[in-house]
């Protein structure tokens, strides 16, 4: 049986971002137990060229929805990057979660070969929607998820894979 691009991409999506929350109560309540002022943990990173715990979020909620807008041939709503709290993370998630879970099925399967046209640095990077999904959208949501989970995990939140698979 053949998966479609809504079962390959929305059911996904959903479960990166809802463990994605579970690892941020975690490390909520990590600061609350510690004393740990949690814009620490939210400004930690890997290394200093690297975006901290919050843009990582950010990015994570940003492909989300960008890559669901993209196959769907609709508008990706905007966020203002403000947030700053671990309340305001988990709302952006909520957000996020209502946005992509408010998209139908109709609007995404048959996008395997509607053109994406990524606007890059270097310039546009034409993609057909399943090699977008593939190649590029699943594989940047899944890297800001787990380097949120790293971040947190450096920092000492008692973290498990079973943390990050939690919304299995």
């Amino acid at each position: 049986m053949t998966m479609s691009m809504y079962g390959a991409s929305v059911p996904l999506f959903q479960r990166a971002l809802k463990g994605l929350s579970h690892v941020l109560e975690k490390g909520a309540a990590f600061a609350e137990a510690k004393k740990i002022d949690p814009a620490v943990l939210l400004q930690s990173r890997l290394a200093p060229d690297m975006f901290p715990l919050i843009a990582q979020v950010q990015l994570a909620s940003d492909q989300s929805k960008g890559g669901i807008a993209r196959l769907a041939g609709i508008e990706n709503p905007k966020f203002a990057d403000d947030e700053t709290t671990f309340p305001q993370a988990q709302e952006r998630i909520a957000k996020t979660l209502a946005f992509i879970g408010g998209v139908a099925p109709a609007q995404i399967d048959g996008s395997e070969e509607r053109e994406i046209v990524l606007k890059m640095r270097a310039g546009e990077l034409k993609l057909t929607g399943e090699r977008f999904l593939i190649g590029f959208a699943i594989p940047n949501l899944l890297f800001h998820c787990t380097t949120a989970y790293v971040i947190l995990r450096h920092n000492g939140v008692d973290l498990g894979k079973r943390d990050f698979l939690s919304a299995v």
